[in-house]
Parts: structure tokens; C-alpha cells; sequence
């Protein structure tokens, strides 16, 4: 069993594999490309990857509607290639998270098919069935959660699309069958589970709750408790309130190692498409909140600020045009020497943006279609496509553009399964690593500190911010002391802390040039990070 100070060595890696490279020239990425690229991941500093789903499916949610829990989607290669990727990647001393979604299935998967034969069959409880809707549920991509079917006279829960039907965690063989499923990949020799929506395996029909039931802890300690599968590193996608957090992830609980803590996600924003003013200071504060909290309590907190369900973060509660090199790589300097796991997501680490199109067809994500046809004809038509632009999941769904190579920027030879990024010719990795202010080459010394400095893996947080719109901290274990200082989005003189000179103090890393690094005077969206002599 490892002991929890070992995941702080993790540095995570989420690739969104339909879109990270596509090694055989279909316009799709695929696990081949992953392969392909395990040097820039080696290089880049990453020792972890969590690939999305890549598992058999019909595609309506990209994968997290699952036909087959034990194979690979058509378009992504065999389970073969599987194997050969995670030999590969761990022969490169690099983790191999999966993605695990249990709360649903596809509605093509072939127990789903079964169960909606006939009330009599032997899967049908394997779903959640009622001769009439029980409550007045909405789906989290839109409609009613009830979906009618014809052949046994009932409706059948969805939490999400219609073509994703909620498990039944209430049958005991579905609990059974979903720790065969986590145990299979674990005898392929996979590090852990990122595990989708795991808080609504228990609903909380009396309380009209979709997720977060009473149940909730007994599955997880069913699934993840067990002598076979301690040793797995596990994050859920949970309710992430202070007790919820405690209860899931407390150090004797048996459940999970960690879950993703949302709270700096939902700022500046008054629902998913509508923007809300904000201050960069209340990502700052969200921040330390959770780091004292996480500190006081022995948990692990996750580090990230991107992921295939949010637009980028930068382009959100940032500045991604003029400013976009001094706000990205602030922000990494900000998030990642915090205490706790970093997860970078795919395309981040140069400073990849928000796209702009003003036609649907340019969207594939099931809940931005949704969202858009739902409120066709109701809203001013330039007003919804400013909404879907600025909300959509398909910001950050986009293939990734490697190259300056027109049409499809190095990502493949064919035409993209989604339309690039439509900043690729301002914003893709090959102009990043050969500008002056590369924002990869900052992303690779951050993470190299993190590697080479105990203080940051594993020392203790203080927030010694004492002005306005700026952020300073300092990380301290054993004698060595580094701390952190960002300014905000307006030019500030910070009240640095008076031992901070030059000559107790060395200067690390800083995102412009400097003349008198340990001056008070901080340019827009600047970082400097130092260590005690």
C-alpha cells in the first residue's frame, strides 16, 4: 500500500485521445498517436497520463457512453495497441491513468439492449426502471432524465444523454460487475481511475437528489476498497464540498485517493454560456481556502485549471489575446507549486485559447447542440452563438495543433473529425517552442522544480499576500523555502515580505526580463519565484 505523500510525486497528463494525434491518417487521433508522442510527454516533465474514455462505444458523448468495458473504440485501435502503449509508457516511467464511467453505460452496450427487452429479463435490473417518471428530474445535457420504452412499458433513468442509461447500483451483480471491470484493467497493469460522475452511482430518490445518496461510501468502499486494488491511485468527479471531500477521501475512509475540487471553475461566470464579472483575487482566495483545508485535514488536493469539459481557463478568468504568455504561465507558476498532484490538460501547456465559429456544424459536443437547438428561435441568433463559443466543451475539444502546417496543423493528414482550434495559426506548439517567450519552456522549469524541490512536493503552505490583486506564498520543508509571487492583470507595487532581498534570496524563475528581480514593481500578470540561499 503506498503512503499518501507518494502521489505528490504525480504529474498528470490528460489527453483527450480523438483529439491529442492521429498516427493513421483518418482525421482521428488514436492510441498509436499517444505512442508516437511519449517523447514530448517524457519531455515536457509529465510521469502520468489520463487518457479519456477509449473504450467501445457509439460516440454520442465521445466515449462516455461506454458498449464495452473491456475493449477499444474502433477508431482508436485494438486492446492490443492498448497493451503496447502502457508497456511503452511505463518502460518511459509514465503512470497510465483510465478513465472509469459506471454511473451509466451506452444505451448499444449489450446489457442495455437486454434489459429494455422485456421486464422479465435477466438485465433488466441492471438499469433503473418506473412505469412513470418518479420525479421531475432534468438530465444534465438537457430534457427530461426519463426516457420512455416502448417494449416493457416504461422509462428508463438518464442523468445525462437519452443514450446514456443510469446503472442500477442498488443490484448487487452490477456492483459485482463493475469491480470485474476496474480489476480487469488492473491485471493489464493500469495505475488508477479518474472515475466520471461517481457520486451519482447512489441517488437520493427520497430527498430528489440524482446523486450523492445514502449509499454513495458503501459503493465506493466496494469498488476501491478492496486488498487487490488499494494500491491504485483514484480522483473522482464528485461533489466537492468540504464534508463530502472528508468523507470520500479521508486517509482511513478506504474509498478514494482524491477527487477534483471545482470551486475556482464555477468564478466569473453566471451559468455554463454567460460570463459574470469577476477578480482574479477570488481565484486566489479560493486556492488558499483549500490549501489549509486540505493541510488540516491530511488530504490530497488536485492542481489544474483545464479539462475536457471547460473551456480554457486563460480565455475564462484570464487574458488569452495581448497578455496571453504573462497570464499562462503566471497561472502555472500559481496552481502548480501549490501543494498537491498537477493535472495539465492537453494543449494548455502552450497557451492554447477559446475558438470562435458563427455555425453550429462547427460543434460536435452533444450538450453545446443541445443547448443551441433548445434555444434556437427564443434568443437574438448572434446572442446564442456568443454563448456556445464562450461555454462550449469544444474549446478545448479541438484537435491539437503540433505544427504551422495548414490545413490541419501537424494533428493529422486528413480532414480533423472536429475543425481545428481557429487560432491555430497565432496559437500551436511548434510557434510556442521557438518563440523567445516560450510558454512550454516555462511550463518545463516549473515542472522541473517540482521534481527537484521537496518544499514544493511535499512542504507546508503559507499565504503571505498582504496588497491587492496579487497572489505571494511561500512552500517550506527542511530548510529549503520558496516562495511564490504572481500579480494580477494591472501593473502593482506588491508588499513582498522584508527578508526577501538579495541576499537571503535567490530569483528562479520570473516570466519577463528582469533587471531588479526583487523590486516591488510587477508588470501584468508577472511570476517570480524564489529560494532561500
Amino acid at each position: 500500500m503506498k503512503k499518501r505523500n507518494d502521489y505528490l510525486d504525480l504529474i498528470v497528463y490528460q489527453i483527450y485521445p480523438r483529439s491529442f494525434y492521429d498516427s493513421n491518417g483518418d482525421g482521428i487521433g488514436d492510441l498509436n498517436g499517444i505512442k508516437q508522442k511519449i517523447p514530448y510527454l517524457k519531455d515536457l516533465g509529465v510521469n502520468a497520463v489520463w487518457i479519456c474514455p477509449c473504450y467501445k462505444s457509439p460516440n454520442y458523448d465521445n466515449g462516455y457512453d461506454i458498449a464495452d468495458y473491456r475493449d477499444i473504440m474502433d477508431e482508436f485501435g485494438t486492446l492490443d495497441d492498448w497493451k503496447t502503449l502502457a508497456k511503452e509508457l511505463h518502460a518511459n516511467g509514465i503512470k497510465i491513468i483510465m478513465d472509469l464511467v459506471v454511473n451509466h453505460t451506452s444505451s448499444e452496450h449489450y446489457w442495455f439492449k437486454e434489459a429494455r427487452k422485456a421486464k422479465d429479463n435477466p438485465y433488466h435490473d441492471y438499469y433503473i426502471w418506473a412505469d412513470k417518471p418518479l420525479t421531475d428530474w432534468t438530465a444534465c445535457f438537457g430534457g427530461s432524465a426519463w426516457e420512455y420504452n416502448p417494449a416493457t412499458d416504461e422509462y428508463y433513468l438518464h442523468s445525462f444523454a437519452v443514450q446514456q442509461p443510469d446503472l442500477n447500483w442498488e443490484n448487487p451483480k452490477v456492483r459485482q460487475e463493475c469491480c470485474d471491470i476496474v480489476d480487469f484493467w488492473a491485471d493489464l497493469g493500469v495505475d488508477g481511475f479518474r472515475c466520471d460522475v461517481l457520486d451519482f452511482i447512489s441517488k437520493d430518490f427520497a430527498n430528489n437528489k440524482m446523486n450523492n445518496g445514502p449509499r454513495l461510501h458503501e459503493y465506493i468502499k466496494q469498488l476501491f476498497g478492496r486488498e487487490k486494488v488499494k494500491r491504485l491511485f483514484t480522483v473522482g468527479e464528485c461533489q466537492s464540498d468540504t464534508e463530502s471531500i472528508c468523507s470520500i477521501c479521508g486517509k482511513d475512509r478506504n474509498e478514494l485517493k482524491s477527487v477534483f475540487q471545482f470551486e475556482h471553475i464555477g468564478l466569473g461566470r453566471s451559468d455554463k454560456y454567460t460570463p459574470a464579472p469577476y477578480s482574479a483575487s477570488q481565484i486566489k482566495n479560493v486556492l488558499v481556502k483549500w490549501q489549509n483545508f486540505t493541510a488540516e485535514h491530511d488530504l490530497l488536493y488536485i492542481l489544474f485549471t483545464d479539462n475536457h469539459d471547460q473551456p480554457y481557463f486563460i480565455s475564462r478568468l484570464g487574458n488569452d489575446k495581448e497578455l496571453r504568455y504573462e497570464c499562462a504561465t503566471a497561472y502555472a507558476g500559481m496552481f502548480y507549486l501549490l501543494k498537491g498532484i498537477p493535472f495539465i490538460y492537453q494543449g494548455q501547456e502552450f497557451g492554447s485559447a477559446n475558438s470562435r465559429y458563427e455555425d453550429i456544424n462547427c460543434f460536435n459536443d452533444v450538450e453545446t447542440v443541445n443547448y443551441y437547438h433548445e434555444n434556437f428561435g427564443k434568443k437574438p441568433q448572434a446572442k446564442l452563438i456568443d454563448e456556445i463559443n464562450y461555454g462550449s466543451r469544444d474549446n478545448t475539444r479541438r484537435p491539437l495543433a503540433w505544427t504551422k502546417e495548414k490545413p490541419a496543423y501537424g494533428f493529422t493528414g486528413a480532414t480533423p473529425w472536429l475543425k481545428m482550434p481557429s487560432r491555430a495559426d497565432e496559437i500551436n506548439l511548434e510557434t510556442d517552442k521557438s518563440a523567445y517567450r516560450s510558454i512550454i519552456g516555462f511550463y518545463k522549469k516549473i515542472l522541473a522544480l517540482r521534481k527537484s524541490s521537496d518544499a514544493v512536493k511535499y512542504g507546508t503552505f503559507k499565504d503571505l499576500t498582504s496588497s491587492d490583486d496579487c497572489f505571494v506564498y511561500e512552500r517550506v520543508n527542511d530548510g529549503e523555502k520558496i516562495i511564490i509571487a504572481v500579480n494580477f492583470e494591472k501593473a502593482n507595487d506588491l508588499k513582498l515580505p522584508p527578508d526577501l532581498t538579495e541576499k537571503n534570496f535567490e530569483l528562479l524563475l520570473c516570466n519577463y526580463d528582469q533587471t531588479d528581480g526583487f523590486s516591488p514593481a510587477f508588470a501584468p500578470y508577472e511570476i517570480r519565484v524564489y529560494r532561500n540561499r
